[in-house]
């Protein structure tokens, strides 16, 4: 019976512990709608130092609310993160903090260990987390498997797994949406086809489309549409790409004159579609909607930009990401107007030899 009694009182001890975490005002003498307008205010950087200070502070942090806040309120910061593969074949992800004062790659911890040698996975981010999706390994078929990095709170989780299991394959988020479309799948698996998750339901919807084909090269988000560059066309020799259209749901060949200069990582600044062509040196490329032709805009030195690289856009800056993570900094904001290319900075390389699979922006 004592000991009964003593469980009684330890499980009332923690519901009261939970009323009073509650009841707490995050900021003592001050309203928590005025504490969330002060707190919103701290630069990212430091939003792991606010964690810790309390469990209200840690659960304010990592919630919708905040990531609302701030966005609704233009106090978002966007980091870029880096998927990358080291000398030992190994899956490691690095972020990057383009406003730090003292800008370097840092590595993020907690990868699940057992995927860390998959290859062919995808790497998009959605709202306040990163994905991992799905992957394939010499002696693993394809997976779908879905795990997810939650960048407020710093810390990794399985998420809702994919319709289908999927090998190189592309992602895009587009209408709050995370696509993955094609690739490569098991047996069982249909490579005309591509998964749709919704956050909100946090559940995968699947549809099928004949035109596309599973040897997929890159992708972008353009206009309100999803373009994928496959491989090599099976009856002509130029560049196969196809675009989904998302009032009809299906997927239609991509315009032949915009494809032909996609040829290399591309990323859309403003609108405007931008292709990094390292066929012949490091070229950036421009595509112009209005007399529908490709503009270069500049050329780069290997040593500087050390292809094969990966593009990401924050604002108007593409950063272009190559081996080692070497990181080359281009203004383009007004290179419509002037034609000339701005190299903004570069950031050093890590001493690891690294070559870097995706990169993607994400802002809190």
């Amino acid at each position: 019976m004592k000991l009964l009694d003593n469980e009684e009182a330890s499980s009332s001890k923690n519901v009261d512990e939970v009323k009073v975490a509650i009841n707490t005002p995050l900021i003592c003498g001050l309203p928590d709608d005025i504490s969330l307008l002060c707190l919103a205010r701290v630069p990212r950087t430091y939003h792991s130092v606010l964690r810790a200070v309390s469990k209200r502070w840690r659960d304010l942090v990592s919630s919708k609310e905040w990531l609302h806040y701030r966005r609704k309120h233009k106090l978002d910061e966007t980091w870029i993160y880096a998927l990358c593969r080291d000398k030992l074949d190994h899956v490691c992800c690095y972020v990057l903090d383009p406003t730090s004062s003292r800008k370097s790659w840092k590595l993020i911890h907690g990868l699940p260990p057992h995927i860390v040698r998959r290859k062919g996975m995808g790497f998009e981010a959605l709202g306040n987390k990163l994905f991992l999706l799905g992957g394939c390994g010499w002696s693993e078929d394809a997976t779908d498997e879905v795990y997810a990095y939650n960048a407020s709170s710093n810390s990794w989780v399985q998420a809702a797994s994919l319709s289908t299991a999927r090998c190189y394959f592309a992602c895009e988020v587009m209408d709050e949406k995370l696509y993955a479309i094609g690739g490569i799948g098991s047996n069982s698996s249909d490579p005309h086809s591509w998964d749709t998750f919704d956050p909100r339901i946090n559940g995968w919807s699947s549809h099928r489309d004949p035109n596309i084909i599973p040897e997929i090269e890159d992708s972008i988000v353009m206009d309100g549409k999803i373009y994928i560059r496959c491989g090599k066309s099976p009856v002509t020799p130029h560049v196969y790409a196809v675009v989904y259209e998302p009032s009809s749901g299906t997927w239609q060949h991509a315009e032949a004159d915009m494809v032909s200069g996609w040829r290399g990582p591309a990323v859309v600044v403003d609108g405007i579609l931008f292709v990094l062509d390292q066929s012949s040196g490091t070229r950036l490329m421009m595509w112009h909607k209005q007399t529908r032709e490709w503009i270069p805009v500049g050329k780069l030195s290997p040593l500087r930009t050390r292809p094969p690289c990966q593009l990401v856009a924050v604002g108007k800056s593409i950063y272009i990401i190559g081996k080692e993570l070497s990181t080359v900094v281009v203004d383009v904001g007004d290179i419509e107007n002037t034609g000339r290319l701005m190299v903004g900075s570069s950031i050093p390389k890590l001493v690891s030899d690294y070559n870097v699979i995706s990169c993607k922006c994400l802002s809190i």
